[in-house]
């Protein structure tokens, strides 16, 4: 009888549920929620589900296995010292979904979500802001494995501190490659970059639909020198940026751009050390600056289509 009582007690559930009133030392069930994501995530099992009952802020927590957060209908709120939400899975199958979720960066922040290791994460319907010490970045990327990125419907804004970090920072470690779509983004007025890309010690794989690029210092930031970049933008903003709309830099990046509009930053587009920077012919690449001597800058070439 003790150990059949001892085991219930220790057992994960698949669904758990966090509340502004609830405490972590309740199983974190619906009529019993814990107070904050950490206390919830050791009570939930793998593959399972955090609830929100209702607004609250739930604090920092990292993510170790297949899992969700999603707090879709009511403020699923994450303060946060350092970084927000840590996801640093082991398997190359595991699965984290980030959904519905207010990530909100208090003294002395590092990063909204940093994803390490490997895996696939899913960030969906989500505002992650004011990540603004030296270096943070509200979405930070420095995989070690084989890893994919999605993420749709999300704002990442007041990233970043003067001349680092910034809004969405791709760069694998070394033996890391990444591969994703980002859907409906906007990357506004973050310090430094709104999406940056490194492949210095690994591939990157990704496509940029719909979404908005703007206000930032750079609006896309490309540096190939070492591993393939390969960066489709399509149907997109990238405007008002106070020093580039695109900067890519290196013989292994390739940038190809259809339906985007360039315009309002300082300077439209620039490219340097054997980058290519390819254009559909359907962008508006015009009104750089909005004011003062033309600084459009000018894509190195066309896309070749294949039937």
């Amino acid at each position: 009888m003790a150990l059949f009582y001892g085991t219930a007690a220790n057992a994960q559930a698949t669904r758990t549920w966090v509340s502004g009133v609830g405490d972590d030392v309740n199983p974190c069930s619906r009529t019993a929620p814990c107070k904050t994501f950490a206390g919830a995530i050791s009570k939930t099992a793998a593959g399972g589900e955090i609830n929100c009952l209702d607004p609250g802020g739930f604090g920092a927590v990292s993510i170790t296995k297949s899992m969700t957060i999603s707090c879709p209908y009511t403020e699923g709120g994450a303060l946060a010292g350092g970084n927000g939400i840590t996801v640093n899975m082991p398997a190359d199958t595991d699965v984290a979904f980030i959904r519905g979720l207010d990530i909100f960066g208090v003294n002395p922040p590092t990063n909204g979500i940093r994803f390490i290791n490997r895996g696939t994460l899913h960030i969906e319907d989500t505002t992650i802001r004011r990540f603004n010490a030296a270096s943070s970045a509200g979405v930070s990327v420095a995989v070690t494995g084989p890893a994919r990125l999605f993420m749709n419907n999300v704002t990442v804004a007041e990233n970043g501190n003067a001349a680092t970090g910034g809004g969405i920072v791709i760069a694998p470690g070394i033996g890391g490659s990444i591969r994703g779509q980002l859907t409906n983004v906007r990357a506004r007025n973050n310090a430094n970059h709104g999406l940056r890309l490194d492949s210095t010690n690994g591939s990157i794989g990704l496509n940029v639909e719909n979404s908005d690029l703007s206000g930032n210092t750079t609006g896309i930031s490309v540096q190939g020198t070492t591993n393939v970049i390969q960066l489709m933008v399509n149907e997109s903003s990238i405007a008002m940026n106070t020093s580039f709309g695109i900067n890519a830099n290196g013989g292994t990046a390739t940038m190809l751009v259809g339906d985007t509009s360039i315009t309002g930053n300082a300077t439209g587009v620039i490219v340097a050390g054997g980058a290519s920077v390819l254009s559909y012919g359907d962008n508006r690449l015009n009104g750089n600056p909005t004011v003062g001597a033309a600084s459009d800058g000018t894509f190195t070439g066309a896309v070749v289509l294949t039937k």
